[in-house]
């Protein structure tokens, strides 16, 4: 090697260092900034850090955990390990069966039509000739703020058997539409068209407030414009305010799924889960399993499969919105 190709290495490294050299003492800085930025906020931090450990981590560690034994919750009993047991015992079961299709009917079914309905009642109470919108807001939130026993209890008067039931009553005794009282808690659809009734009900009033929200900021100029253009009220609803609620939609539509998912006192309250199990659903069963047959780990591991069902939903849903343009 020449003399000259050896500096020209030596000054070729001495630029490489020279160049990394801001860099690094740039990072090092940073690293101070934030560890100095977590000093100052970490008191105010403290109580919620040690809030989520003690109701969310630690009791998400021990689901799982007890997922994989045979867990007894006498004081001083064993708790065997079992493995992957539980989870085998799940698919084997045909309650399991029951509870896994009706929570995806729920989904399929109620998710739709809450959409369906939150976006219609919040764009007709958004007219410009509707008044008394905030009583009509009030309206449609108060389900949402009522008791479930409340509703529950006047679910089961509305559909209950024979004519005591104010459907059949109406259904049977004055328009005389049906040959007979229909028993609605007595047989599987029935029960689940009763269940999915029950759920809209209750949480479409939510869908509707959240819409009314997003309603308010969409700019006013632009249905003007567009009417200018002759567009009529349904080119205006395509063109304009769909594309504009699209990131509130699916928001909403997250939620909705969740929300379907985590049904639980809509079954409880209605059939119990009844007849013969068969409008079972996961939460329901979860619940039965633990505290009414005292299975511990088998309704934890449901849990556990729940749980991770649930988190590869949203995950999914959340990671198309930060690819989506909406506007």
């Amino acid at each position: 090697m020449s003399y000259s190709t050896a500096r020209n290495a030596r000054n070729t490294r001495f630029l490489q260092m020279k160049q990394k050299g801001p860099k690094k003492i740039k990072e090092r800085t940073s690293i101070k900034k934030g560890l100095k930025q977590w000093r100052e906020v970490f008191p105010f931090l403290i109580l919620g850090l040690i809030g989520t450990g003690v109701f969310v981590i630690y009791p998400l560690f021990k689901g799982v955990v007890m997922s994989l034994q045979d867990y007894s919750i006498m004081p001083g009993a064993d708790s065997p390990w079992v493995g992957f047991e539980n989870y085998l015992k799940a698919f084997q079961d045909e309650k399991f069966g029951y509870a896994v299709r009706n929570t995806f009917l729920n989904t399929v079914v109620t998710v739709p039509i809450n959409w369906f309905l939150g976006i219609f009642f919040a764009v007709l109470i958004n007219l410009q000739f509707i008044k008394y919108k905030i009583t009509f807001r009030t309206l449609y939130y108060l389900p949402i703020i009522t008791s479930w026993i409340v509703v529950a209890f006047l679910f089961r008067y509305l559909f209950a058997d024979g004519e005591s039931g104010l459907i059949n009553y109406v259904l049977y005794t004055q328009l005389g539409i049906i040959n007979q009282p229909i028993g609605w808690l007595q047989n599987q659809w029935s029960a689940m068209f009763v269940i999915w009734a029950f759920h809209i009900w209750k949480t479409v009033g939510w869908t509707v407030v959240i819409y009314l929200a997003a309603l308010q900021n969409i700019p006013k100029s632009l249905y003007e414009a567009a009417t200018i253009d002759g567009a009529n009220g349904i080119k205006l609803f395509r063109y304009i305010t769909i594309p504009m609620l699209a990131p509130i939609t699916i928001f909403i539509m997250i939620q909705l799924v969740m929300g379907a998912f985590n049904i639980f006192p809509q079954v409880y309250f209605i059939t119990g889960g009844g007849p013969m199990n068969q409008t079972e659903v996961l939460q329901s069963m979860i619940y039965t399993e633990a505290f009414e047959n005292l299975n511990f780990g088998y309704s934890s591991a449901l849990g556990v499969m729940m749980g991770i069902t649930i988190f590869i939903l949203t995950w999914s849903q959340q990671k198309k919105i930060g690819k989506q343009k909406f506007y």
